[in-house]
């Protein structure tokens, strides 16, 4: 037995049919009616109505989307309520009103079939220890948030403030409350189950607040659109009067407002961000406001243009398969294995990733001609992007990056917004040509402007002065082209991934062009295979005759050269075939212009081969040296700094070993070196020619020949050490263009030569030495038989049989 509010004993069974209710909770003294459609629901109707005197227990299920809920759906705590009335509707469902009497937990699951029966708990209902004031003050806060929620427009029932006024018990109050707010089910179920009635006041308390504020919030919305609504009202009104009295007055800036309402669909079909676009209005406002001849009208004009013309959102469909990217770099150049494989790996991470992948800044540096800037139009063909190139060569003024500002006429954006409008997308191949050839003077530093540029944590933020908006930059994948990376400042360097492209050997140069040049040189000059006919010897001799460079372009001028000429030929009358041999080529070019790239033909005393690196590729550098009666030594042939110290740097070492070398001390106070570096015309100077020069200076001393199939590289330093270089590849190429074979290099240089194709390795003898003392040994012919002489003061030198060059570099 358990009693209601009004303190009236209610009796009723321990086992009970269940009726599971779908999207309520029904509380105690709460009257409502319910309609039943389930089957076991009108079971359970049925047996409350014949064997438990019309008791049925009432409780919310969990999911009310369940037909059939299973009893770990059904909430534990229900009401026990009474059926009042019931009465079947045509569509076989049945409509009761019920009465809640008390609240009531389920024990156990009796039955399940053809309904649910339940073993319920009674539970008591607590009584009130809280002082009298504090529930009448908790009351009357309840009634008046209550009277605030409906005045904010929340729908209850109208008496629901007269029937709550003669209400006292905290917990009959919270329950009435809590069933007019029409809760979720979660959440009148824990109002339900809280069986302290001032707790349960507070909480409903608290419910009403969270109300109000969401009540609050909805109705400033509500003020906030009705206001926008009637402004936008007024506006239009306002706008088609001006237009009724413009046409009465047949006023001849119609066409003004049409252009003006053509750039607003504009901006606004672009989608532009809600920053861009509110400054860009901002501009068309102003705009609409002036006299339209008037200058700043003009800049104005050309400025909404521009928003309305670069690409805010519209991007390439980028093609990320593997196998169509290869073989199209493979279709356009030849071997470039280390580029092709870059290229390859970014796309496998753009197909594995998706736009979030970070484009990355590839920097191709190498000598002119090697094909760097053709390389970065295949991999936009490659990748299926559009493509603009940027020559950055001589550019020193900062505003041809960032823009110009709009404080006069004919300001303009900078060449990344120009590159932008150009493309259309907002995802191109960006090719930034000549990187190592920008300039800076009183205007500012562009190489510096370029910094946020290629920053992937800032350019998608990227700020043009003329536009005055943020523009995103971050989606471009950018490529950079570089003769001398010396050149590029640090932080700019820093930013980019290097690859560095090397001189061609002579096979190359034969398969480049008999797959890219000529065809290309035939089809511009209109001729064809019945016309003319290259074979690999003319093709050769072109190469090693005619041309002396690290990539190709002399080459393929000298084959449109022959074109032309065979064109003339044809044009004149004289149809036979053309093949081009080493005979055809010297008769139509002329006499070759290098041969071996005027290598040593015997060897000499004083004369060495060394290898140079300039921002054409490898060269041969030719080092001669001789002496007269003086002091001191001379360097001629227009020697830079870094060279000069290099010479001077070989003579201390020589000085200070002379006795182990076998040198009179009296020499240097009795002779002057003059070394002299042929072509002084040409500027020479880097890290490279320290053992070159220790050998020629030797060499002289001593009276020894230095052999002429031997080239070397490296740097030395005073105690005899010899220290690593850079662009071993294109020295070992120019060796090579020079019929040299045997090379000297660092120790430390090995790993270089393993960056060299294994058929070019074949070709050349690599020496790796870690002293000068070694280097002699090698270069100079009859090294060992001098030291011999010097040392021992043999009186018969017949018995000292002199080293061939052979044996000298097998030691």
């Amino acid at each position: 037995m358990v009693t209601n509010y009004e303190g009236e004993a209610i009796e009723f069974k321990e086992t009970l049919p269940l009726l599971p209710v779908r999207d309520l909770v029904v509380y105690p003294f709460m009257i409502l009616p319910l309609f039943v459609g389930r089957e076991t629901s009108i079971k359970a109707v049925e047996e409350s109505l014949n064997n438990t005197d019309r008791l049925i227990l009432l409780s919310s299920q969990k999911d009310i989307t369940a037909e059939t809920p299973s009893p770990s759906e059904i909430y534990e705590m229900g009401t026990v309520a009474m059926i009042m009335r019931m009465r079947k509707l045509p569509d076989g469902r049945i409509k009761i009103l019920i009465q809640g009497l008390a609240k009531a937990r389920i024990k156990e699951f009796v039955g399940t079939e053809p309904f649910y029966q339940v073993k319920v708990e009674k539970v008591e209902t607590q009584q009130v220890t809280a002082a009298p004031a504090t529930i009448e003050a908790l009351a009357r806060t309840v009634k008046e948030n209550l009277e605030k929620v409906i005045s904010l427009g929340k729908v209850l029932s109208p008496d629901i403030l007269m029937v709550l006024e003669d209400i006292q018990d905290p917990g009959r109050l919270a329950d009435l409350v809590a069933s007019n707010l029409n809760l979720k089910v979660s959440e009148a179920q824990k109002v339900l189950e809280i069986l302290d009635p001032v707790e349960r006041l507070g909480h409903i308390n608290q419910v009403l607040v969270n109300e109000l504020d969401v009540l609050v919030q909805q109705a400033k919305l509500k003020a906030n659109n009705k206001d926008d609504l009637a402004k936008n009202q007024k506006e239009f009104f306002l706008r088609e009067q001006i237009k009724a009295m413009k046409q009465e007055l047949n006023d001849e800036n119609g066409d003004k407002n049409d252009e003006f309402a053509e750039i607003r669909e504009k901006l606004t079909a672009k989608a532009l961000p809600a920053d861009a676009e509110k400054e860009a209005l901002k501009q068309l406002g102003r705009l609409e406001r002036m006299h339209p001849d008037s200058s700043e009208a003009s800049i104005l004009r050309s400025y909404l243009e521009w928003v309305c013309d670069i690409p805010w959102s519209e991007e390439s469909k980028e093609v990320t398969d593997l196998q169509y990217a290869k073989d199209v770099l493979d279709e356009d150049h030849f071997d470039l294995e280390k580029v092709k494989e870059r290229i390859l790996e970014y796309l496998a991470v753009r197909s594995l990733k998706g736009a979030k992948a970070k484009g990355p800044i590839l920097c191709f540096s190498g000598p002119p001609g090697v094909g760097k800037t053709s390389l970065g139009k295949s991999i936009a063909k490659a990748t299926g992007r559009e493509f603009v190139r940027i020559a950055l060569g001589g550019v020193k003024d900062e505003s041809e990056i960032r823009g110009h500002r709009r404080t006069y006429v004919g300001a303009m954006p900078g060449r990344f917004i120009q590159a932008m409008k150009q493309c259309k997308t907002t995802n191109p191949i960006i090719l930034l040509d000549e990187i190592d050839k920008l300039g800076s003077d009183f205007k500012g530093d562009p190489s510096s402007a370029l910094l946020e540029v290629l920053d992937p944590e800032q350019n998608f933020t990227f700020r043009d002065n003329y536009l005055n908006m943020n523009y995103d930059l971050s989606k471009i994948m950018f490529i950079a082209t570089a003769n001398m990376l010396d050149q590029i400042p640090g932080p700019l360097r820093d930013r980019m991934e290097v690859i560095n492209l090397a001189g061609y050997s002579q096979e190359e140069k034969v398969q480049i062009s008999k797959k890219y040049l000529i065809p290309k040189q035939m089809d511009e000059h209109g001729i064809t295979d019945e016309h003319i006919e290259f074979h690999d010897e003319g093709v050769e001799f072109v190469i090693s005759g005619y041309t002396r460079e690290a990539g190709l372009r002399n080459l393929e001028r000298q084959v449109g050269a022959l074109c032309r000429k065979v064109a003339k030929k044809i044009a004149s009358g004289h149809g036979d075939k053309t093949h081009i041999l080493s005979a055809t080529v010297e008769e139509l070019l002329g006499p070759a212009i290098y041969s071996h790239e005027d290598s040593n033909e015997y060897d000499e005393v004083g004369v060495a081969t060394g290898l140079a690196w300039t921002a054409g590729g490898g060269e041969i550098l030719h080092i001669e040296a001789t002496k007269m009666k003086g002091r001191g030594i001379t360097l001629t042939g227009q020697l830079g700094d870094v060279m000069k110290e290099s010479a001077h740097a070989a003579m201390g070492f020589i000085r200070s070993h002379a006795a182990e070398l076998g040198i009179e001390d009296k020499f240097f106070e009795e002779n002057e070196i003059h070394i002299h570096l042929p072509a002084g015309a040409i500027p020479k100077d880097g890290p490279s020619a320290g053992i070159t020069l220790a050998t020629v200076i030797t060499s002289l001393i001593t009276n020894t020949y230095i052999s002429k199939d031997i080239a070397m590289t490296g740097e030395i330093t005073l105690t005899g050490k010899v220290l690593p270089v850079g662009g071993i590849k294109e020295k070992a190429l120019a060796a090579m263009r020079a019929g040299i074979e045997t090379v000297i290099i660092p120790w430390k240089n090995q790993k270089d030569v393993l960056e060299i194709p294994a058929a070019y390795r074949k070709k050349l003898n690599f020496i790796p030495v870690k002293n000068i003392q070694e280097v002699l040994e090698i270069a100079l012919v009859d090294w060992n038989r001098q030291l011999d002489l010097d040392q021992t003061k043999r009186k018969d030198e017949k018995t000292t049989k002199p080293r061939t060059k052979n044996d000298q570099v097998a030691a």
